[in-house]
């Protein structure tokens, strides 16, 4: 071979080297963020029960936070009370390749499908706040018999054992109206002398509930002792429909959830006492969980956040 052809060879070669090496790069870096030059960043789907509930809102805020904290970039819908929406949303996140779930279920039932579906195709799902009857790779929330519990014990009390009851039930077949009633029926089964007038749904609405309120002012009158709202906005409506009606100093409302204006309420004398559950640590640990298992890191199974009696006595404890 002549030293010029060895010499046009030798360049094809360097040259086919350097398309190789630029390739390899190429592929190396192509899960790099250019601004850290750390590993590929991870997307969690979110799908949210209600955003037009301040507790789900809450939630939601902590979990955006938690997930800036820690790098992850969160895509968050709004189910609007559907399950139907809502497993229509995890199909989108499925699609998307997202490398986690955190869903805050509808239903129990129905919102079911959508842990499948997620589960079959090899994304994990972390449950928020509520469950389902599909179980979840994780679930981060509290036990919603004990905020029944809470609640119902406190009116026992407070009626020293005999009285007249109203319960407004939050959205049916989902967790929390389920269990919250179970927790309520417990203490209720050991004080003879509660009874319950009726029990109806006010889909965790103010204005439903307040309404509600109003047809049992004109159904019960001065037979009603005391209400339990399954959360805070129910309760709220029911504590308004009494004040227009000039009832409330004589009957006892206990809500659920210790929002933002339901402390202040209690703190005025408005509402007689709330449960504080935990939105913030829900949402926190909810993302927490979802980092740790998408990059295969231990993690618990179930993360159980208690439940608070609110009241006038300890409301300094809640309101920031």
């Amino acid at each position: 071979m002549t030293t010029q052809r060895w010499k046009y060879c030798a360049g094809i070669l360097a040259l086919m080297l350097a398309f190789v090496i630029a390739g390899c790069k190429r592929e190396t870096t192509s899960n790099v963020r250019p601004e850290t030059g750390g590993a590929k960043k991870l997307t969690i789907g979110v799908s949210l029960m209600n955003l037009s509930s301040e507790f789900i809102v809450l939630i939601n805020k902590a979990m955006e936070e938690r997930a800036k904290e820690l790098d992850v970039k969160l895509i968050a819908n709004d189910a609007q009370r559907s399950a139907d929406k809502q497993v229509q949303q995890i199909e989108n996140f499925i699609a998307q390749k997202v490398d986690a779930i955190i869903l805050n279920p509808c239903e129990v039932e129905a919102s079911s499908p959508a842990v499948d579906k997620a589960i079959a195709a090899g994304i994990p799902v972390i449950n928020v706040n509520s469950v389902t009857k599909s179980v979840p790779t994780a679930f981060a929330g509290s036990r919603d018999e004990e905020s029944g519990k809470i609640a119902m014990e406190y009116i026992v009390k407070r009626l020293a054992g005999t009285g007249n009851v109203l319960i407004m039930q939050g959205y049916m077949g989902q967790a929390a109206q389920i269990k919250r009633d179970k927790g309520a029926d417990e203490i209720l089964a050991g004080n003879s002398g509660i009874k319950v007038l009726a029990h109806q749904t006010a889909e965790w609405d103010r204005a439903k509930a307040m309404s509600l309120m109003e047809n049992w002012i004109q159904t019960f009158g001065a037979k009603i002792n005391a209400v339990y709202a399954h959360n805070d906005e129910m309760a709220m409506g029911a504590v308004i429909a009494l004040e227009n009606a000039k009832l409330k100093d004589k009957i006892v409302v206990v809500g659920v959830d210790a929002i933002a204006d339901a402390l202040q309420a209690v703190k005025a004398g408005r509402l007689d006492a709330t449960v504080f559950q935990d939105a913030a640590g829900q949402g926190r640990t909810a993302v927490e969980l979802a980092v740790k298992v998408a990059k295969k890191e231990p993690f618990e199974k179930e993360t159980f956040i208690p439940f608070q009696l609110v009241t006038k006595e300890n409301i300094t404890q809640f309101i920031k």
